[in-house]
């Protein structure tokens, strides 16, 4: 099997050996081919509606891996045990239903499990989300599928310092990060967060002059950092 490049992003992290659990599974592609690569020896993969788990279900056995695959019908990490995962696949989903995945099983944080998180929006809300919460954003990993740049976060149970509003969107970086999307990643966001602030000023309700200050402090930090991380690119 050939993995997107999106979801090749996620399986890089994976450690070998994992007790491995594929949340929001859809096809089953990503535990699939960890599997046929011999990083993992058994999956364990969920999802909260019937389509998609028989979608797996259908791949592991086009592949001849159903045996060593388990197949939960179930919100989340709601039907896995603590004992059964040690690393845990969220990709696919928005930040929103992340948080709210991980916060409905905090067992997850209690016994440090590898998070392999990929949103698909609301970054800027579940990166403090996962500060606040006892969580740290070990790396950041991006990727390309078609014109789009998918972000993938490592993450552990752990100390985080506070994010600035602009680490927020893009997370945080240093001169020791090696990522040839970044650039292209820091330009984008701060175009989005300009199109906003000139969206903003043009409302006369004085109930958007907060947000209005809170977006033009994320312009600035992005363009800060956008400038920060050119001058390290040799």
């Amino acid at each position: 099997m050939e993995l997107s490049p999106r979801l090749r992003s996620v399986a890089g992290l994976v450690p070998p050996g994992a007790r491995f659990a594929d949340v929001g599974t859809d096809h089953a592609y990503l535990p699939v081919w960890l599997l046929q690569q011999g990083i993992i020896e058994h999956a364990l993969v969920s999802d909260l509606r019937p389509g998609p788990l028989d979608r797996a279900r259908s791949t592991a056995a086009r592949y001849g891996l159903a045996e060593r695959m388990e197949f939960r019908l179930c919100d989340g990490l709601s039907g896995i045990a603590p004992a059964e995962a040690d690393t845990i696949a969220i990709a696919g989903m928005g930040g929103e239903t992340i948080a709210a995945i991980l916060a409905a099983a905090p067992w997850v944080r209690e016994q440090g499990c590898l998070l392999l998180l990929q949103p698909m929006s609301a970054q800027s809300a579940l990166r403090p989300w996962l500060q606040r919460q006892g969580y740290r954003i070990e790396r950041e990993h991006l990727s390309r599928e078609g014109d789009t740049l998918y972000t993938a976060l490592q993450v552990r149970a752990g100390f985080m310092e506070a994010l600035t509003p602009a680490e927020q969107w893009a997370g945080r970086q240093s001169r020791e990060t090696a990522d040839p999307l970044r650039l292209e990643y820091l330009t984008r966001l701060e175009a989005r967060a300009a199109r906003a602030v000139t969206g903003l000023r043009r409302s006369t309700q004085a109930s958007d002059a907060p947000r209005l200050e809170a977006l033009e402090a994320v312009h600035r930090g992005l363009a800060k950092m956008r400038e920060e991380w050119s001058t390290w690119q040799p």
